[in-house]
């Protein structure tokens, strides 16, 4: 047999081996990207907090774990946006149902898919860590104390930070990102070229992550903080990672929807409903226009008629 024929008979195999394993059911193709997704999300970065954790700072610093995070946000993004829309985060996905962009019986699909991959990645981390974490906590597994190591997964309080301060930074800090990566695609505003939004909404993480994680460990994610919590539950640290700090672990699940459902309200408010219709733009004289706004990104339009943002939002399948 010639060379020539035994590779045309593997493409065969091949195409016959993808075709089998193509799923057929849009949702869950979805639901597979924002597993895996948030999988490569939280493996980043848990594995540098382990990392920085468990080295007691000799090979990284806390910055390391946000530039993680970060890297991990970009990295995903490119990974499954174009099958999910890449979310990664139940507040986003919140978010996108109020904007019309996602259905909403796709929420909670979504939001248990970011869970899982958030859970499963805390168990690789864990694997990958399990002689240094042994190494640095004697032996035991704890939430509190000086070899505590329950942080390295799930996002705790400072102990001189209240209520009140930890649930206000997740509000600001969640809303904060919804607003900033809103507008990333619009095209009547400044739109970013759609090969540079993971990017910049990585580069976005690690602001918010770099100005304000100090109170409460940065969660802005209820799946970044529920998975590995659940995971540290059933790994060996106990109920105490729900107990601690008097039941505190409600604070980065309802604290981060709330801040998404308001960052996208100032969005609204603020930004996208002052922006220019298309009536507004006719017969303006295109070399005025463009040496006032030499940025701009020429208009484009759905074909029912509707202007929608291109970030991260549920492609069409």
């Amino acid at each position: 047999m010639s060379t020539g024929e035994e590779r045309s008979r593997g493409q065969v195999r091949m195409k016959q081996v993808r075709r089998a394993l193509t799923v057929k059911n849009e949702l869950v193709r979805q639901c597979m990207g924002e597993i895996l997704g948030t999988f490569i999300l939280l493996l980043f970065g848990c594995a540098a907090a382990a990392q920085v954790k468990t080295s007691r700072e000799t090979k990284g610093q806390y910055l390391s774990a946000n530039i993680a995070f970060s890297v991990g946000v970009m990295a995903a993004m490119y990974l499954c946006k174009g099958v999910s829309g890449a979310h990664l985060n139940p507040a986003v996905s919140l978010s996108f149902c109020m904007l019309g962009q996602l259905s909403w019986r796709k929420l909670l699909p979504y939001s248990l898919s970011q869970l899982l991959g958030a859970y499963l990645a805390s168990g690789v981390v864990f694997c990958i860590y399990y002689d240094s974490i042994m190494t640095f906590s004697g032996g035991v597994l704890a939430v509190t104390g000086p070899n505590e190591t329950a942080s390295i997964f799930a996002t705790y309080p400072s102990d001189h930070v209240s209520l009140q301060s930890s649930f206000l930074d997740q509000v600001v800090g969640t809303a904060m990102l919804m607003t900033c990566i809103l507008s990333l695609g619009e095209e009547r505003n400044t739109a970013a070229p759609p090969g540079l939004i993971p990017p910049i909404v990585g580069v976005i993480v690690l602001g918010i992550s770099t100005g304000m994680s100090s109170n409460c460990g940065g969660a802005i994610n209820p799946a970044r903080d529920l998975g590995p919590r659940l995971f540290t539950l059933t790994a060996g640290w106990g109920t105490e990672v729900f107990s601690c700090y008097n039941y505190w672990f409600w604070v980065p699940l309802v604290a981060p929807m709330i801040g998404g459902v308001l960052g996208t309200i100032i969005y609204l408010v603020f930004i996208e409903w002052h922006l220019p219709s298309v009536e507004d733009t006719q017969g303006v004289d295109e070399a005025t226009d463009s040496d006032l706004k030499p940025w701009k990104v020429p208009y484009t339009k759905e074909p029912k008629g509707k202007w929608e943002s291109t970030v991260i939002k549920e492609e069409s399948l």
